[in-house]
């Protein structure tokens, strides 16, 4: 039997405008940068990490910065929206807070009576913020620009656009042991964490549509989190047997990653929990500086030559 998956990772997603992306994210939502350093698969990109104070999986929004690209295309095969969860008594706050810094901002009601707040980052993609008391971090995410009792506590939810959703919804069931929240709605509940949700997957299902198309506010790729790299390597040999198309093991510094795409064609990723974003950095110092891989060190004037101006 192969390794718990102990709840989502982090998502990634592309900005096509870098500084704007920087200010939504720190200041008005009020998460802290606790990464900046390239894609390691394209170092002529940043790639910016947001999250809690240490950068613990399960709070990471990250980033990679494309000025000036075209907007994506929504379509069946992405991620269509992210849910950031925050404390019951906080919903008022963000609403009011979001207005205060011009963001259009909706109240809603979600199907089992609570409120949602909806609204979208600079890019567009489509961002919720849903109340729960239980999730994933202990403390809130913030930059200092938000009192910990009203910061946001990590990710909440996620939606997944599909084309047809019968596969995914077997995929999630059977092989990441997800179990039915009733109708398209799926949860993960982790032993390690007595039984807490740790994940949270809707499922909405466009016939034909055209499959969405890369550009800024496309959400490039949702990571889970298994234990460590030996974990890692179970999920990579059960997948490869289950004929995924699966890349290598790849070490991103902080954790170490495969990807594959689920039937559906949403891009996923396994990622380890460690070592952390401390490998590089200490906590004090988390964010302030680019941080390169020890591969790309030696091109890091080259590098800075090529990324854009950022003030964080």
């Amino acid at each position: 039997m192969t390794p718990d998956i102990l709840g989502i990772h982090h998502v990634t997603a592309i900005t096509s405008k870098p500084q704007a992306n920087l200010d939504f994210y720190t200041r008005t939502l009020g998460l802290k940068l606790v990464k900046q350093t390239v894609n390691f698969d394209d170092p002529t990109s940043y790639h910016l990490y947001y999250g809690d104070g240490l950068g613990r999986p399960g709070t990471l929004l990250t980033f990679f910065l494309r000025p000036d690209l075209p907007p994506a295309t929504v379509g069946p095969g992405q991620t269509l929206s992210i849910a950031l969860a925050s404390p019951p008594e906080a919903l008022s706050f963000w609403q009011q807070r979001l207005a205060d810094q011009g963001v259009p901002v909706q109240r809603l009601s979600t199907s089992d009576g609570a409120d949602r707040l909806t609204f979208r980052d600079p890019d567009g993609i489509s961002l919720e913020i849903r109340t729960n008391s239980a999730d994933s971090s202990d403390a809130g995410a913030t930059s200092g620009s938000i009192a910990p009792e009203f910061a946001l506590r990590g990710i909440h939810a996620l939606t997944l656009l599909e084309s047809s959703m019968e596969q995914t919804r077997d995929f999630l069931r059977t092989i990441f042991r997800f179990t039915s929240h009733g109708g398209n709605s799926w949860e993960l509940h982790s032993e390690a964490r007595s039984r807490q949700v740790t994940a949270r997957i809707c499922l909405l299902e466009e016939h034909n549509q055209t499959r969405g198309q890369m550009g800024g506010g496309y959400i490039h790729h949702v990571a889970f989190r298994v234990a460590d790299r030996f974990a890692q390597q179970q999920w990579f040999e059960h997948l490869i047997a289950m004929q995924f198309h699966v890349s290598p093991i790849m070490d991103r510094i902080y954790f170490s990653s495969i990807y594959f795409r689920e039937p559906g064609g949403v891009l996923f990723e396994l990622a380890t929990d460690g070592p952390g974003f401390t490998a590089d950095e200490t906590v004090e110092s988390l964010g302030k500086n680019l941080q390169l891989p020890h591969w790309l060190e030696a091109h890091r004037a080259g590098i800075l030559k090529q990324l854009p101006p950022l003030h964080p």
